[in-house]
Parts: structure tokens; C-alpha cells; sequence
């Protein structure tokens, strides 16, 4: 293992006018991206606020009358005239890396702006009833209070239900729950030709239902989703345990912080995140809920990590590798949504003082700035070309017993730090999915494995490489290409959110397309909504590449028909 303690040695990069403006972008983010963010937060607030106002039964009449105009918008398209559906979304707005390049060519947009309302929480049947671009931070602000929760709810704020389920969604309950697609009870979507459907997993669209996750809205538009609540407590109780030694033994370590020795169900976490600060070191956390009473006991400590002058989450968890194990209570609604202010840690690459006590007394409380506004201010196409060349951001489901495979291979290839370590069940589902277990995973009962869910992990790397800190050569996009060829050999997974170096050839080795493709086929995607691998291409699309593709889906389901 010496070799892996050694950095790969890179040549020195010579630097050009960009590393500059780079080095430089907090001027914009400070001065530009921070104040209009605090207006567009203010004006979600209001928003939100406006449609908790509203009784149960306008919304739904709001929402009945939003999807007769997406209907209406549909059933106005001209196929041989108009480019292919997507959203009406600006290209910046999204929460991810990706350039959302298709939306720069010719299409024909479909507006679902005003799907944000929660349309119910149904106590009873602990389901909550939502629209697709209700955020994390809305339903968690609804829900809390009533001491109920999405049984899976990812920490960014901004991160909305729809991209959730048309993508993917984790958070640290994930190795009980799965992934956010998961809890997912039934789905109202809108089809190619204005049909509105209601899926579920045992009715007569349920291959619909399980077609949908990770296929990117290109089989229909979602415009509902009932999502199952489970119960929680105040506060969880969080322990910090500092990990040192081989990436081997840091990932032995994460693994049994939520799988315990001696299979005993009641040792199971509630929570479970892990992070690794380098080579040699990391800090696993394990949440269990508790109540306001337990956690006001004498003794106890409750840290209001919420608060916007508090030290970054992550910051203050590496603390544990100097204090040693401990463990403290925060607000269950502050813990959901630790990472948001610092944006994990990125926060420190675009406001390299943003985790000051200075900056986080006087300014905490404008952080985050907003994704989309970045995006728009600090992102030309010299400063995106260089972040696709000089920086990771990348999410990989593996199995959880080839984390330590993965740690090792990132660290000879990326070298990028802290890495996010959160675990989730892969179910095995009755149809074969785009994403699903390696085949016969249930005979070997692996560590974590159910006879029905293979334990995954999702590692999360969001940082500039260690070399590119040293000022040495990196190029991007090979290795996020060899990152991905090691994801297919291994059967594991690239998050869509993503930059993508993927071939179509391997994009449909990653992920398989037997269901996916019969689903889009069955509801008329084919020839209206672009397939998955073209919206995840990285690169603007062509007028050419559009009426290619259009032909291209457009045979295979020409000679079905004949």
C-alpha cells in the first residue's frame, strides 16, 4: 500500500489568463451572486409561504389547471415542424454540473413552472402529496414541524422533487429506505400525446412507474408525486467517530458503523454519512433520532448548526480526528440540511474566506449563493471549459464492498478530498431497471445484502483534484472517462447530474436499457422526448444532431409498428 500513500507525480502546468479570473471568482460571488441570491431566497420565502396560505382544495384546483395547459401545450406540437419536448427551464437553472446543452438547440418547450405547490400531507396514510418542483427545504419546513419527514430527504435545500425521481436522490437514511425513487408511492404524468396517468407499482401502468426513475423526463413529464412520510423526533442524536489507517480499513470502518457485527437490527442507525479527509483519515457519523426532552437533559449537548454563523458542517465534524469520539444533538431540520450553506465543501473553492468566523458572523446568512446564478456569473465558456478540465464533481453508486476498490482507484486518478461516503439499498425490483443489483447478489449475503436489496454506496467527490491545488497537470475528462470505465467493469453507477464522458455505447452499458427503452415505446416518447443518453451528452447540440436523433429513435419504432 505505499504506492497509494504517493500522490501520482504530474508535470508542472503552465497557467493561463483563466487561473486567474479563476483564483478571482469571488469577487462576482461576493459582490454579485450573494445579494441577488438573498432577493430570489426572499422571494421563494414568500412563495412558499403564499401557497402554505392557500387551502387544500384551490391548490388542487390549481394544480387540475396546470396540466390542462401542459396538455393544451403538447397537443399544439407539430412533430415534422417542432424539435423535440423538453421543460422550459433555463439551461443555468438546474442543481448540477452538466451544461443542459440539448436545451441550446432547436426544441419545443413545455413550462411546468408552476408545479411547486405541496398539494397534501395525508397524515393518515403518511403520504405527502407534492408537485415536481417543490424543493427539499419547502417540504422539509411543512413537514417537520408535525414531527414527519420524507423518509428519504437529500440535504440541499434547493434540490426539487421532480429531479429527485427523474434522476436520483439519497440522504443519510438511505440504507433503510433506498434511494428517493424508492418512497415514491404513485406518479401523475403527463404522456406524449396530453394523456394524464396515474402509476403505481401494482396497477396497470406500473412498468411506467418503475420506467420513470433516472430516465431524465424523457417518457413523460411528471407533474405529481405521493411520496411516503415516515415519523421522526426533534432532534437527532450524532455521534462522530474518527477513523484512521488504510482507505481499506476507513472503508471496513463505514461499513460497519450501520451494519453491526452481529446482525442486530436495533444497532441500526437512523442516519449514516461518512467522510474521508485524505488518504489515511476519516470521520463516520451516525444519527439517531430523539426527542426535545432527551435531548434537553442535563449533560447533553445541542448544536444549532442551522445557524448561519455556525463553523461549515464539515469543518467542524474533521474535529472529531483531533477530540476524539463524541456526541451531541442537533435539530433534526438543521441536521437534513447541514451541507447547504457550505455546499459541502465547494463553498470554500468559490469563497475561499467563506469559512471565517469574520465572513460567517457578517455574511453567514447570505450563503449559499444560488447554483443558477453562479453558473450565469462566474461560468463563460473559458471559466466552464476549465472546471470540466481542472475540477470533479461526480457521484458513484458502488457496492458496498467495493468501496475500498473505489477510494483506491480515486486517489490514484483524482485524488480529490473530503469524499462523501452514504450508503442506500438497491432493491431488486420486478422488472430489470436501468439501475438495479448485480445479478444473484443474494447468494452471497455480503455484508449489508437483503435477499431483497444489495447495499450500495454512493462516494462523492466535489472538489479540485490535490494536483491541480499543486498547480500540476490534470486533465478532466480523461479521468472522469477512466472513472466511468471503471464504474462499467465493476457495476456501478455514474449520477446523471453529472459531466459525462459517456459514448451512447457505454452509456447503455452502464445502464440498462431493456425496460426503459419498452417503456418509451409503449407511451410515445419515442419521437417526442430526447433519450436519456442525448440529454446527458455533454456538448451543444446541433440543429443536425437533433433531426439525427429524432430519425434515429424514430426507426426502431417505425419497424415495431410495421
Amino acid at each position: 500500500m505505499a504506492d497509494l500513500q504517493t500522490p501520482l507525480v504530474r508535470p508542472k502546468r503552465k497557467k493561463v489568463l483563466v487561473d486567474y479570473l479563476v483564483r478571482l471568482r469571488w469577487i462576482p460571488a461576493l459582490f454579485i451572486a450573494l445579494p441577488i441570491s438573498a432577493l430570489i431566497y426572499f422571494s421563494v420565502f414568500v412563495g412558499n409561504t403564499w401557497s402554505a396560505m392557500k387551502s387544500e382544495k384551490r391548490r388542487q384546483k390549481e394544480h387540475e389547471e396546470n396540466i390542462k395547459r401542459v396538455v393544451k401545450r403538447l397537443k399544439e406540437r407539430n412533430p415534422k415542424r417542432d424539435g423535440l419536448v423538453c421543460t422550459a427551464r433555463k439551461p443555468w437553472v438546474v442543481v448540477g454540473m452538466r451544461n443542459v446543452d440539448y436545451k441550446r438547440a432547436r426544441h419545443f418547450q413545455v413550462d411546468l413552472s408552476a408545479f411547486r405547490n405541496i398539494l397534501e400531507i395525508d397524515k393518515e396514510r403518511m403520504v405527502a402529496k407534492v408537485e415536481p418542483l417543490v424543493s427539499m427545504g419547502q417540504i422539509t419546513k411543512a413537514t417537520c414541524p408535525m414531527n414527519l419527514s420524507l423518509a428519504v430527504a437529500p440535504e440541499f435545500d434547493d434540490l426539487t422533487v421532480g429531479g429527485l425521481i427523474n434522476s436520483y436522490g439519497i440522504s443519510g437514511g438511505s440504507h433503510i429506505y433506498g434511494l428517493f425513487s424508492d418512497t415514491v408511492v404513485a406518479m401523475e404524468v403527463v404522456l406524449a400525446d396530453g394523456q394524464v396517468v396515474r402509476a403505481t407499482k401494482d396497477n396497470e401502468d406500473s412498468d411506467l412507474f418503475y420506467g420513470m426513475p433516472w430516465s431524465q423526463g424523457t417518457i413523460g413529464l411528471l407533474v405529481s408525486a405521493e411520496i411516503k412520510l415516515i415519523p421522526i423526533k426533534e432532534n437527532m442524536r450524532l455521534t462522530y467517530t474518527p477513523v484512521r489507517g488504510t482507505l481499506k480499513e476507513i472503508a471496513e470502518a463505514y461499513a460497519d458503523s450501520f451494519v453491526p457485527r452481529d446482525g442486530d437490527p436495533a444497532k441500526v442507525p437512523d442516519f449514516v454519512e461518512g467522510m474521508v479527509y485524505s488518504s489515511s483519515q476519516g470521520v463516520m457519523m451516525t444519527g439517531v433520532y430523539a426527542s426535545e426532552e432527551e435531548a434537553k437533559k442535563k449533560g447533553n449537548r445541542i448544536n444549532r448548526v442551522g445557524w448561519w454563523f455556525k463553523p461549515w458542517f464539515y469543518q467542524y465534524a474533521e474535529t472529531a480526528l483531533k477530540k476524539g469520539e463524541f456526541v451531541e444533538y442537533i435539530p433534526t431540520r438543521e441536521y437534513y440540511h447541514r451541507h447547504t450553506r457550505s455546499l459541502y465543501w465547494e463553498g470554500k473553492l468559490i469563497i475561499p474566506f467563506g469559512d471565517q468566523f469574520w465572513f460567517r458572523f457578517l455574511l453567514g446568512w447570505l450563503m449559499p449563493p444560488k447554483i443558477s446564478l453562479l453558473k450565469i456569473t462566474l461560468q463563460g465558456e473559458a471559466i466552464r471549459n476549465y472546471y470540466h478540465d481542472n475540477h470533479v464533481i461526480q457521484d458513484v453508486l458502488v457496492q458496498l464492498h467495493k468501496v475500498s476498490d473505489a477510494l483506491e482507484f480515486a486517489h490514484r486518478e483524482l485524488e480529490v478530498y473530503p469524499v462523501w461516503l452514504c450508503p442506500h439499498r438497491l432493491y431488486k425490483l420486478p422488472v430489470k431497471t436501468m439501475v438495479h443489483p448485480e445479478p444473484g447478489f443474494e447468494q452471497h449475503r455480503r455484508k449489508g445484502d437483503t435477499s431483497y436489496a444489495q447495499m450500495f454506496t454512493d462516494v462523492g467527490f466535489y472538489y479540485a483534484p490535490a494536483s491541480v491545488l499543486r498547480g500540476e497537470e490534470f486533465n478532466g475528462a480523461e479521468a472522469v472517462h477512466r472513472l466511468e470505465q471503471w464504474l462499467i467493469r465493476n457495476h456501478g453507477y455514474q449520477a446523471q447530474y453529472a459531466v459525462s464522458e459517456l459514448s451512447e455505447k457505454d452509456f447503455w452499458r452502464m445502464f440498462d436499457p431493456s425496460h426503459y427503452e419498452h417503456c418509451r415505446r409503449k407511451y410515445g416518447a419515442v419521437g417526442t422526448f430526447m433519450s436519456a443518453h442525448y440529454k446527458s451528452k455533454k456538448g451543444k447540440k446541433s440543429e443536425e444532431e437533433v433531426l439525427e436523433a429524432e430519425a434515429a429513435i424514430l426507426e426502431p419504432a417505425d419497424a415495431d409498428a410495421e
